[in-house]
Formats: C-alpha cells, sequence, structure tokens
C-alpha cells in the first residue's frame, strides 16, 4: 500500500470547517484509485476506519467486490461554509442545477445574526421553491439550538444537522421541536452526523429516538459494505455526504448513495464537495452539473498529482500514520460498534 500511495494537499476556496488545506493519500490500487483522508487531528483508532473504507474500494471487500449499483446519477445539494452572506451567491454559482444547499452555522466566533443574515442570502438567491439545510456541527447547546432554530424556521428549513453534540441532548432538542411543532406546524427535523460516524455505535441514536434521519459517510464508518449495514439496522432515512475529500474519495462516497436501496436516500445528497477545493488529482472531477453527479470513478493524473505534492515532511507523517492504522486493522476489528 505504500509504494501506491501519493500523498496531496490542495487548498480550499474558502475555510471550512477550520480548514485552509485539505491533505489526502491517494492509492494507485488495483481495484481503481483510493483515498484515505481522515482530518488531522482524528486519532489512530478512528482513522483506522478510514483506511479500512479506502482498503475496501481499491482493493476489493471480503468477497473481492464492491456491493452493485442501482443508478447512475445522485442528486447533490450545494455547501456554504461559514463565509459573509455577500459570499453567497458566488458559492451558490459554483454548484449549478443545485436547488438543495447546506449551510454551516454555529462556527466559533461568529453569531446567530451572521447565521441568520448567511441563510436569509441563500433564500433569497434558490427562491422559494429551493431546500435548505442547516449544519452546527454539534456547536450548539439544547438552549442555544431551540433559539437558533426558532429564528431560522422562517426560512423553511429541511432538517438541521447535528445541532448538539451529544445523543441525550439531540433527543431533548427533538422532543422540544416536536412539541412547538404541534403548535405552528411542521418541526424542524433533525439529522445526525457525528452522532453516527464518531460514535462507537453509530446505531444508538436511531434506537434513542434521537433523530428523523442519519447523514452517513463512506469513510468514517468503514466502507461501504459496513455503511450498507449500519442503514438497514438503523432504519432511518440517510443523506450521503463527503468528508471534504478529493474527487477520489467523492466516488466512493458516490457509490455508497447508487448502492442504497431506492426508499432509503432522503434527497440530494452532500457530495457536491469537490467545488470547494481550488484544484483537484485528476483533468475530470466530480462536480455537479444540472444538480448531480454522475456516478463514476475518476482516474488521478500523474502531472496532477505533482502539482499537489504534499511537502517530504507531511508525506512522511501520512505514510507513518497508513503503517500505524494498518496494524490496528490486522490485530482486530476496528469498524464502528465492533
Amino acid at each position: 500500500m505504500l509504494d501506491r500511495a501519493r500523498v496531496v494537499a490542495i487548498p480550499l476556496r474558502a475555510r471550512f470547517r477550520g480548514v485552509t488545506e485539505r491533505e489526502a493519500v491517494i492509492f494507485d490500487a488495483p481495484g481503481g484509485a483510493s483515498e484515505f483522508s481522515p482530518f488531522t487531528e482524528y486519532g489512530d483508532a478512528e482513522a483506522a476506519h478510514w483506511l479500512a473504507a479506502a482498503i475496501e474500494f481499491g482493493w476489493g471487500g471480503a468477497d473481492g467486490e464492491l456491493p452493485p449499483i442501482r443508478r447512475d446519477r445522485i442528486p447533490v445539494n450545494a455547501t456554504v461554509p461559514a463565509v459573509p452572506a455577500e459570499d453567497v451567491a458566488g458559492i451558490l454559482a459554483r454548484f449549478p442545477g443545485c436547488r438543495t444547499a447546506k449551510v454551516k452555522v454555529a462556527e466559533r466566533g461568529q453569531s446567530l445574526a451572521d447565521d441568520l443574515a448567511r441563510v436569509r442570502a441563500v433564500r433569497a438567491t434558490l427562491g422559494d421553491e429551493g431546500r435548505i439545510r442547516v449544519d452546527a456541527n454539534g456547536g450548539w447547546s439544547v438552549a442555544e439550538a431551540e433559539t437558533a432554530l426558532a429564528a431560522l424556521s422562517g426560512f423553511d428549513l429541511d432538517y438541521a444537522e447535528q445541532p448538539c453534540a451529544s445523543i441525550p441532548e439531540l433527543a431533548e432538542l427533538r422532543s422540544r421541536l416536536r412539541a412547538a411543532g404541534r403548535q405552528r406546524g411542521r418541526p424542524i427535523r433533525i439529522a445526525a452526523d457525528e452522532s453516527v460516524r464518531k460514535a462507537e455505535d453509530p446505531v444508538a441514536v436511531a434506537r434513542a429516538g434521537a433523530a428523523d434521519l442519519l447523514v452517513v459517510k463512506a469513510q468514517p464508518l468503514g466502507g461501504i459494505a459496513r455503511t450498507l449495514g449500519l442503514v438497514a439496522e438503523a432504519g432511518l432515512p440517510v443523506v450521503v455526504s463527503s468528508a471534504l475529500e478529493t474527487s477520489v474519495g467523492i466516488a466512493m462516497g458516490l457509490h455508497l448513495a447508487a448502492a442504497l436501496p431506492d426508499d432509503a436516500l432522503d434527497g440530494a445528497c452532500g457530495l457536491g464537495t469537490a467545488a470547494l477545493l481550488t484544484g483537484d488529482v485528476t483533468p475530470e472531477p466530480l462536480l455537479p452539473r444540472h444538480g448531480a453527479l454522475e456516478v463514476r470513478r475518476p482516474r488521478p493524473d500523474p502531472e496532477l498529482l505533482d502539482r499537489r505534492a504534499a511537502s517530504p515532511e507531511r508525506e512522511r507523517w501520512w505514510l507513518d500514520r497508513i503503517a500505524r492504522c494498518h496494524a490496528i486493522l490486522s490485530q482486530a476489528d476496528p469498524q464502528p460498534g465492533g
């Protein structure tokens, strides 16, 4: 694996979840290019899930085959970082044809007024028929989330993604929102992300009745087959999202979305995030066209891999990380819930 690995570093167009440059390992694997790109702050035990996914996608699953796909195009949403309201229209222009937008809120150092201005600008750009989701990345307490979502409810939100950090907080907030919804109309739905991909038991949030739908990501959950099993066990609708990957990693998420049963997907998926990067590792990146992505596996270009190559120090850091994560995989089943 190490002989087949190339480490790249690609700047983002705007700061996203505190990141300004995305690092990733691209494998020239027998089954096609694969990616390993856990965020740098994650420990080895968590990052091992991502390596298991990269191995499955590049070297094949337990039986050497990936789960079959059911569709060849996946509708995707636009993703709006925590940018000033005046930058929203420019961000949305990078997602041609997308009629759903996920908007980052609860950014450190920003206020609810900033969130309201950003979401208002998205609504103005999308029009009344567009769908808006907000993603707080667990940044609110229950009281803060209740206040913020009441203020944002006038924009007819599709759902709020991970408004609070813990499962008990999500359950409490969902109960409060449902009570408020009985008085004022349809309650805002709760989507769980970190409570799925960073949990020892990814299905616990569903069993606790703490979410209306799940946001699932192929790399953090240990691969396509593993995620399909978790979705079936949870019994909730899902949205497949990216982990801010290159087009190689996006292709893994696309395969997952294309393999899900028809009744499992809940609207547009969050797989259009290659548009947030200033470049890619392939001359044919997976970028939205007419609001969707074609399910395909792009081939990295050697010249682009050279151009995006990380420094020797960062390359060594990533190769050492792969070796440590591979050792974890060889010793025990590191899959979530395993």
